[in-house]
């Protein structure tokens, strides 16, 4: 890594303001912003392309598709990191909290057997500087599931582990209030007959009898005295919203109504939303839009979920809607508010004396291209 790099006639994306402006690098950290163009002769011409900071994202589980290509395929593990990695990498996402599923309602499902081997193979090759991409751990835990809490108390010590999410995916609860949305989709995800899906019904609301309330209060509480940024998931309701508030959540990840994230949003949690919603215009659950939300002004933070691209997309899109959203805030949420929700501080915007994870994005018609991307100074796509 050089010891000083310039960077000169950009657009550079700060977090209120877009101006052709020139930005220095120090050993890994941004020195100085300012506006107009450097004639220092070391200095690097950008062409007019945008310089924005590095993205973060805080809930993809697109390694599962590299450790599993194919149903019954499972592929060597620190491979597929590195495989998910380059996507992670080339999207722009400098900062990746891989999610780790504990407790699985799939009955025929393999994420408990996974969760180790994924876990081991992340802090593996990034322990020996193997990813370009930052990778951190976020543990999403089905509260009704009979060993997600000693599951949950195993990896909470991962010193990857910064941010935890609750939820609950039984049958009348926040994503599926309705019964027969809940087996319309789980006996068509799972391919189950219909006295199998009774069966699992039965268990689901058991379990979560058993063990929502209790889970969620031991695991919440576990999580304020490590430090760790919490989130809800999938918040219906006004209660659920309160709720999630008064267990001292930072974030609502997927509330599925307008209601739930604006009661969220004025609570003081940063509302999460998939990027693919903005892309394909609409919740392929049929929950609420997020461009609803943004409309609404209570849109804080994206995540690609389950595609990496759709974060850099879902950002151009928002920027050129019908919303308060200009470019400097479409960029924010993919940047500057989950770094703070996630307590990254030092990361997440363009501004003297942060992490210097920067992206060269050129505009094609309505789509934003990377082309470079760095982290901490040093190039890495």
């Amino acid at each position: 890594m050089q010891a000083e790099q310039i960077y000169t006639n950009a657009r550079v994306v700060t977090a209120t303001d877009v101006f052709v402006g020139t930005v220095a690098v120090r050993d890994g950290v941004i020195h100085d912003v300012s506006e107009g163009r450097s004639q220092l002769p070391k200095a690097e011409d950008l062409d007019g392309d945008y310089l924005m900071p590095g993205l973060i994202e805080l809930h993809t589980d697109n390694l599962e598709k590299y450790m599993n290509p194919r149903p019954g395929v499972d592929w060597p593990s620190e491979s597929a990191v590195l495989a998910h990695d380059a996507q992670v990498i080339s999207a722009g996402i400098t900062t990746v909290f891989d999610a780790l599923a504990i407790g699985d309602v799939n009955p025929k499902g393999d994420r408990l057997k996974q969760l180790p081997v994924m876990l081991d193979a992340i802090t593996h090759a990034q322990g020996q500087g193997h990813t370009r991409a930052e990778h951190r751990l976020h543990l999403r835990c089905e509260l009704s599931h009979a060993k997600t809490l000693d599951m949950f108390h195993e990896l909470v010590g991962n010193p990857l582990v910064q941010l935890v999410s609750v939820m609950d995916h039984s049958p009348g609860q926040r994503q599926f209030v309705k019964l027969e949305k809940y087996r319309e989709y789980y006996q068509g995800k799972y391919h189950l007959n219909d006295a199998d899906m009774d069966a699992f019904i039965a268990l689901q609301l058991d379990n979560s009898r058993q063990y929502s309330d209790r889970y969620r209060r031991a695991i919440v509480d576990e999580c304020r005295e490590r430090s760790l940024s919490v989130a809800s998931h999938d918040d219906a309701t006004l209660d659920h919203a309160r709720e999630s508030a008064e267990y001292g959540m930072c974030i609502a990840e997927f509330p599925t109504t307008v209601e739930a994230a604006e009661a969220s949003h004025s609570m003081g949690l940063k509302v999460l939303m998939g990027a693919p919603n903005i892309v394909r215009g609409g919740s392929h659950s049929g929950n609420v839009a997020a461009a609803d939300l943004a409309s609404q002004g209570v849109l804080d933070i994206l995540s690609s979920d389950y595609y990496p691209a759709s974060l850099l997309q879902a950002a151009c899109m928002l920027a050129d809607q019908d919303n308060a959203y200009e470019l400097p805030a479409a960029v924010a949420t993919i940047s500057k508010a989950p770094a703070e929700a996630a307590g990254l501080l030092d990361r997440g915007e363009i501004h003297a004396g942060l992490n210097a994870d920067l992206l060269r994005v050129r505009k094609h018609k309505k789509q934003f291209v990377v082309q470079r991307v760095w982290r901490n100074g040093n190039r890495v796509f």
